[in-house]
C-alpha cells in the first residue's frame, strides 16, 4: 500500500538531494526511517546522500539493511559497490562486481566498476578485458576508451594508449583535460603525439 505522506517526504528529500542539499535530503530521509526502517527507498537514497559526504560506514550500513531484505537488488549492490571502491576495499567491491556479473555477464555497471577495480589495483590485463566487453556493446563509450587508453599507458603500450585517447577524446572535449590531469599520462608530457592530441 503507498503512502502519500511518504511518498511527499521521499519526493521532497530527493529534490534536495538533487540540489546538492545533502545532509537536509538526509533528514527527510529519516523522518521515513524512524517510523518504517526498512522503507528501501529511504534506506538506499540515504546511503547514496552518505557516500557522497564520505561517510562510506554508514552509506554501507543503509545498503545492507535492503539488502538483507532483497540480497539480489542491482542499485544498492551497485551502489555499495562504488562506496567501497571510494574506501579503498577493492577486494570486497571486486567480489560483488562477479556476484552479479555471474547472473548478469552483461551488465555494464558492474563491468565499468571491476574495470576500475582491477586498474586500482594494478591488475591492467584483467581491466583490459572487462573493457573490451563493455566496447563490444558501447564501442564509443569515452570513459571506457579513456579508462582502456590508461591501462595501456601502465602497460607501457604508448601506442595503443594514445590511438584509444584519440578515440576517447572524438566522444568529448572533457577527455583532453582528463588526460592533461591523469597521473596515468604524466610520463608522456614531452611526448608529442601526447602533447598534439591534448593542445
Amino acid at each position: 500500500m503507498v503512502d502519500p505522506k511518504i511518498n511527499s517526504i521521499l519526493d521532497e528529500g530527493n529534490r534536495l538531494f538533487l540540489q546538492g542539499k545533502l545532509k537536509e535530503a538526509i533528514t527527510y530521509y529519516d523522518k521515513i526511517l524512524n517510523d518504517n526502517p526498512e522503507h528501501l527507498s529511504s534506506l538506499n537514497n540515504k546511503g547514496y546522500a552518505l557516500s557522497k559526504l564520505k561517510d562510506f560506514d554508514n552509506a554501507i550500513k543503509c545498503y545492507d539493511i535492503v539488502l538483507q531484505i532483497c540480497p539480489n537488488d542491482l542499485s544498492v549492490l551497485v551502489n555499495k559497490i562504488s562506496t567501497l571502491r571510494k574506501q579503498g576495499n577493492f577486494v570486497k567491491a571486486l567480489s560483488l562486481c562477479d556476484k552479479i556479473l555471474k547472473d548478469y555477464p552483461k551488465y555494464n555497471i558492474a563491468l565499468y566498476h571491476k574495470e576500475r577495480i582491477l586498474f586500482s589495483m594494478k591488475k591492467f590485463d584483467e581491466s583490459i578485458l572487462c573493457c573490451n566487453s563493455i566496447l563490444k556493446d558501447y564501442p564509443n563509450n569515452g570513459d571506457v576508451l579513456f579508462d582502456k587508453s590508461c591501462n595501456f599507458i601502465m602497460l607501457s603500450q604508448v601506442d595503443e594508449a594514445l590511438v584509444l585517447l584519440e578515440r576517447a577524446i572524438i566522444q568529448g572535449i572533457q577527455y583532453k583535460i582528463k588526460a592533461k590531469k591523469s597521473k596515468s599520462f604524466e610520463k608522456l608530457l614531452d611526448n608529442s603525439k601526447f602533447k598534439k592530441l591534448v593542445s
